[in-house]
């Protein structure tokens, strides 16, 4: 079976942010994820970590904004990365910093940078560009700290005009750039959405070393994995397959929204 992670910022919605380390791993979780840490000091989520035994696999790098105040702004407001924005290269850089200064304080080997939506007026292609010439920077940074810079494909549905949707998409741009600490965060929720046959990408992808982490929800509504079209006991196996037959040993993590009139708490694994 999989290592599975909990996303605090979308299971235990009934308890505050702080309280939802001891309830993840009171239900059996060894790793936690979340999408920002910014709203607290380094040393606050430490001590939570420390005092529950979890560890931390993932949190994503500011939207955009240069402090706490600031990036819950981008993120109400709409913005969901600034990798593939032209003109915006110091801040994309800015918030890679700060996001290593919260990893190496949480001991977090993975950061998520988001792509951005793709601006009105902007040629695709120059967007690609900004982004792999931002990407190459971020990963060589990241790597000065032994950490890892993941890239996600976001389905239009949820995200529209997100930059990237596609698996292959990013695995090419993981190619290109050529960073052996650039990866892609494959979440099984997005992909079934844009392109379905998620047990053949799972096959094809893990085993190249180029998969980061995983993500895992119910589709179409994003509630607990066993509600919706996807088998994911039978895509479990396939993980576990796959594992055994490469170098793949990653996280999954629950970021899936606990459906109304269950048991508050989410995914249960003790």
């Amino acid at each position: 079976m999989p290592r599975f992670a909990a996303n605090l910022s979308f299971l235990y919605p009934e308890l505050p942010f702080l309280d939802r380390f001891e309830a993840a791993a009171r239900d059996g979780f060894e790793g936690v994820e979340y999408l920002f840490p910014y709203a607290y000091e380094p040393h606050v989520l430490a001590e939570r970590l420390a005092a529950n035994g979890l560890r931390q696999v993932l949190f994503n790098a500011p939207p955009a904004g240069f402090d706490a105040a600031g990036i819950d702004r981008a993120w109400v407001g709409g913005e969901r990365g600034t990798a593939c924005l032209p003109g915006r290269e110091s801040e994309f850089r800015a918030s890679v910093q700060l996001a290593l200064r919260y990893a190496e304080a949480l001991a977090c080997s993975r950061i998520h940078c988001m792509a951005g939506l793709l601006p009105e007026g902007v040629a695709y292609a120059e967007a690609r560009d900004t982004y792999v010439r931002n990407l190459r920077w971020a990963a060589a940074e990241a790597a000065k700290s032994g950490c890892d810079i993941l890239i996600e494909p976001i389905n239009p549905r949820d995200m529209p005009g997100f930059f990237l949707n596609r698996q292959n998409e990013a695995h090419a741009v993981v190619q290109e750039v050529g960073a052996p600490n650039l990866k892609v965060q494959m979440d099984l929720y997005h992909c079934q959405i844009v392109e379905g046959d998620v047990a053949t990408k799972l096959r094809q992808y893990l085993p190249t070393g180029r998969v980061g982490h995983i993500q895992i929800a119910g589709v179409p509504e994003r509630h607990e994995p066993n509600i919706g079209e996807l088998n994911y006991p039978y895509l479990f196996s396939v993980i576990d397959e796959v594992s055994a037959q490469s170098s793949w040993s990653g996280w999954v993590g629950c970021e899936y929204r606990p459906a109304l009139g269950v048991e508050p708490g989410g995914l249960r694994l003790g």
